[in-house]
């Protein structure tokens, strides 16, 4: 019964030695040797480590980007107004002996180190620009902490600046100060929008009226020109008429009794209306010189008989008309 007893004992402190002596490291992690609390290189890699123990002990440190949130803090800018920031921190753990050895509490570290210098970053900025310059002071901040934490074995990744919270006065007065702007703005388009919609209406009548102008123009050229054409063609056809009766008559070789008789016809067809006088060129006379041949034609038409009004040659510069015949 007493070697079942120390079996017992045995066995449960091997098991004990065997948990502290194997440990098992993550692929996200690193391990840290120290043997009687000396630093043992190199660091131990993921995956099976084995230690003495008792003598030897095994720190785990995670390679993970992690993230520190910075509290919010008030801070003073360069025009004297007072801003609430805060902001977060990305790291990864690089050296993980370091991070060990060179620094106690590395995240207490880090977060009073950007508060600090989120005091000198926005301190030498005005509100405006400090509002409208988030990039540039996540920026600075990064490279501040980045060189700060080297030494520490720590790679800041990132900052981001969550938010910049003015007091409730300043944002009131920015609130009206965007409202009158928008406001300004709007009305600046309106007035420039009724300024080009006159331009385009004055534009667009302009070009009206030149339509229209070039419209009347043309239509008058076409109108003119189909009056021209209208009076070549009547002037043609004329032509053609005249040309026809003179070559007709040429071709008919009339004598003067012909000729009178068709002047006698012509004044017949002149005087017959309510006219009293009729004014005849110096050319006719010469027809009319041979009526005493005719006189017989006329006695023997009955129509003859009728009163005729007056005939008055014009003058003639070098021979008096016939005196007008009339016949009772």
């Amino acid at each position: 019964m007493p070697e079942l007893i120390v079996l017992l004992i045995l066995g449960v402190f091997i098991l004990v030695l065997a948990s502290r002596a194997l440990m098992i490291i993550r692929p996200f992690e690193k391990g840290v040797v120290e043997t009687l609390g000396k630093y043992s290189a190199p660091p131990r890699e993921p995956g099976l480590a084995f230690v003495l123990p008792f003598f030897q002990t095994l720190i785990k440190v995670d390679t993970r980007e992690q993230v520190i949130d910075v509290p919010p803090q008030e801070v003073i800018t360069k025009d004297n107004a007072a801003v609430t920031v805060d902001a977060v921190i990305y790291f990864r753990v690089t050296d993980p002996v370091r991070v060990i050895y060179n620094i106690a509490n590395f995240q207490y570290a880090a977060v009073k180190l950007a508060q600090t210098n989120l005091r000198n970053i926005v301190g030498e900025m005005e509100l405006d620009s400090t509002l409208s310059s988030r990039e540039k002071i996540n920026s600075q901040l990064r490279q501040v902490l980045d060189e700060a934490t080297d030494e520490w074995g720590v790679k800041v990744v990132r900052v981001e600046i969550q938010k910049i919270e003015p007091p409730a006065d300043i944002t009131n007065a920015m609130s009206k100060q965007m409202k009158a702007e928008r406001e300004k703005r709007a009305a600046i388009l309106e007035s420039e929008g009724f300024k080009q919609s006159a331009i385009l209406k004055a534009e667009g009548e302009r070009e009206s009226q030149i339509l229209r102008a070039e419209g009347d123009r043309k239509g008058a050229v076409i109108r003119a020109e189909g009056q021209a054409q209208a009076v070549r063609t009547l002037a043609d056809a004329e032509k053609f008429r005249i040309e026809t009766v003179f070559n007709a008559i040429h071709a008919g070789n009339p004598d003067a009794g012909l000729i009178a008789i068709r002047s006698l016809e012509a004044l017949e067809k002149v005087a017959d209306g309510k006219a009293t006088k009729i004014f005849l060129p110096t050319e006719i006379g010469s027809a009319l010189a041979s009526l005493g041949a005719v006189a017989e034609v006329f006695r023997k038409d009955p129509e003859a008989a009728a009163p005729k009004p007056a005939v008055v040659p014009a003058e003639a510069p070098l021979r008096p008309a016939p005196a007008p015949v009339r016949e009772d």
